[in-house]
């Protein structure tokens, strides 16, 4: 982990959850993203001190704890340092306890909750142009991989995507996509071929891209949405259940899984199910107390 300049005063800290630093004359900075726990707030805050910076102003591009989980830490280590992020992914944030809830529709069981540390959001950004300590910064809509994520486009037109896009060693790890919203998420990723940006950085394993190394990693991105798409039609030829589903698309893709990731994928099923539903693509039938989906 390092302070890695893009350009100007917009860098970003190297992590499992990359973190975007944006710095003022007065040394104080925003930090874009602060990871999943206090501990990798810490090893964040020490890169900061070491080059004389302060955290002053948080942007979580989402509500997922990897992007948020050390909030808490700058919260308590810098008092009076601002939190921000979108209206929704708020109620998110200050109720962590909700995402594990959706995954596991009742109350969650325990193996899939994770670092749960509530804080509370200070402001929500409007999407345009929003002032932080008199500089400019323009917010995005990036729903799709949840319910509100947003984009940060620094001065320097670098653009801070959070997980609107996956990288390709991400793909190749996980290759189904988390996805809270199908459609919402192709309406991202063909948007983001728009944006006015000269850099884009991602949530995870990928360096700063440049605007023509980033254009080819979005269709990449499309078509495996659409690769999960047509494989999940092939596989309703004939009445599926959504776990059938999953377990099919296991043994396709040579998935891996532990329990909380297992909740994922099924949460990822659900979301292929509910576009091609609306697409009028598939339907349903409900036999002897099983929900079956087909074509």
């Amino acid at each position: 982990m390092k302070l890695n300049k893009i350009k100007g005063d917009t860098y970003y800290i190297d992590a499992p959850t990359n973190s975007g630093i944006y710095t003022f004359k007065n040394k104080s900075c925003v930090i874009i993203d602060t990871g999943i726990s206090i501990s990798s707030a810490k090893r964040i805050d020490s890169i900061l001190i070491e080059n004389g910076l302060k955290a002053k102003y948080i942007i979580n591009t989402h509500s997922h704890m990897d992007h948020c989980g050390g909030n808490k830490y700058f919260k308590n280590t810098y008092p009076g340092s601002i939190i921000y992020s979108s209206q929704l992914e708020k109620i998110f944030i200050e109720n962590p306890d909700f995402f594990p809830t959706i995954l596991f529709s009742s109350s969650p069981i325990k193996s899939i909750e994770k670092n749960l540390n509530s804080i509370q959001v200070d402001f929500t950004l409007e999407y345009g142009i929003n002032k932080i300590n008199d500089e400019k910064f323009e917010i995005i809509p990036l729903k799709g991989h949840f319910i509100e994520q947003i984009g940060i486009i620094t001065p320097e037109r670098v653009c801070f995507i959070g997980d609107a896009v996956f990288s390709d060693e991400i793909i190749e790890k996980y290759s189904l996509p988390f996805l809270f919203d199908i459609k919402e998420s192709l309406n991202t990723l063909n948007f983001l071929k728009e944006v006015e940006a000269d850099y884009f950085v991602l949530g995870h394993c990928c360096p700063c891209l440049t605007r023509n190394e980033f254009l080819p990693l979005i269709d990449r991105n499309i078509n495996n949405i659409e690769k999960y798409n047509e494989q999940i039609l092939e596989l309703l030829d004939q009445p599926l259940t959504r776990e059938d589903l999953l377990e099919n698309l296991v043994i396709l893709n040579n998935l891996e899984m532990e329990f909380r990731q297992y909740h994922l994928n099924l949460s990822a099923v659900s979301a292929f199910i509910k576009y091609l539903y609306d697409e009028n693509l598939i339907s349903y039938s409900i036999e002897e107390g099983k929900l079956f989906y087909y074509k």
